[in-house]
């Protein structure tokens, strides 16, 4: 990759990586429902214009049963879930659980396409969620905090968004190949709004929230799910989706610094190595790890 293109990844990693941060801001003062619902909204502002003006809102007519799909498994449910994660546990944690992602992505394809991993791939996915169950354990309460979650319960509900996830990159991978990326964007957005935006209505606090918090979700729309789609995008259309999915790694690098920045959040040796054990087996998965071949006679 170009210098250009490393910083433009560096920034998406700091801006995705701030999106822990902001739920943590916000999910208190408006409940992970309505959060939720505000950040595809604004999210759906910022992307439905750049749809119209690239022409693509034919391609979303087409696929939109497809897209409403994409729309919930991996945005709606998945929003919900850490909005619940962000009221027991810090945001460095639930973007380190956020890592394994691509780990369900490869165990889905396994099971639902016959995609059996080799070597490479078999001790990943064992490192992995070695690694996951070592950062479970070490956060395993089952006492609800302040907000009524507990520790054990916001693993769960952060384990649920990544395997969401890896639902949802299976299902486009098999049934939205070639679809333009601003109609699957924009799309999918509008199609978790259906979803979220009534349980926004219905869940709306009843104690106003405090200006912090309404920066803290505005920022989540606007930056860091309507901006970062585009920068995502553009990143896989100019160096590959391979290149693209190193995000992946830097993200809870930057998760954690803004948590002790600007909230104090600690950082733990355990979660320090069960991070790297999480990332050394996601590394593998994805190819980013190479693998020594096997020398023929």
């Amino acid at each position: 990759m170009k210098p250009k293109d490393l910083a433009e990844l560096a920034l998406l990693a700091a801006i995705w990586g701030a999106s822990f941060l902001f739920i943590r801001l916000g999910a208190a003062a408006f409940g992970p429902l309505a959060l939720a619902g505000l950040r595809v909204v604004g999210a759906v502002a910022c992307l439905l214009p750049l749809l119209v003006w690239r022409g693509e809102v034919a391609a979303l007519r087409q696929h939109w049963r497809p897209i409403l799909l994409v729309g919930i498994t991996n945005s709606a449910l998945p929003f919900i879930c850490f909005g619940v994660a962000a009221l027991a546990i810090t945001g460095g944690l639930s973007a380190i659980f956020n890592a394994t992602t691509p780990l369900w992505g490869a165990l889905i394809a396994w099971g639902w396409m016959g995609e059996r991993p080799g070597g490479r791939k078999g001790l990943g996915l064992a490192l992995g969620f070695a690694g996951v169950l070592w950062l479970a354990w070490d956060r395993a309460s089952f006492h609800p905090g302040e907000h009524g979650v507990s520790p054990a319960l916001a693993v769960a509900a952060c384990l649920c968004a990544t395997l969401m996830y890896g639902f949802s990159a299976n299902f486009t991978r098999r049934h939205l190949v070639g679809v333009p990326s601003m109609a699957l964007a924009a799309g999918s957005q509008a199609g978790a709004g259906m979803l979220l935006v009534p349980l926004m209505v219905t869940h709306w606090p009843q104690v106003p929230p405090s200006g912090l918090a309404w920066v803290a979700a505005s920022l989540l729309a606007v930056l860091c799910t309507g901006l970062a789609y585009v920068l995502y995008f553009r990143l896989i259309s100019r160096v590959g989706a391979s290149n693209a999915m190193t995000v992946t790694f830097l993200i809870p690098a930057f998760a954690v610094l803004w948590g002790a920045l600007f909230l104090g959040e600690s950082i733990s040796l355990t979660m320090v190595s069960a991070c790297g054990v999480i990332l050394a087996g996601t590394a593998l998965v994805t190819g980013l790890w190479p693998w020594p071949r096997r020398q023929s006679a």
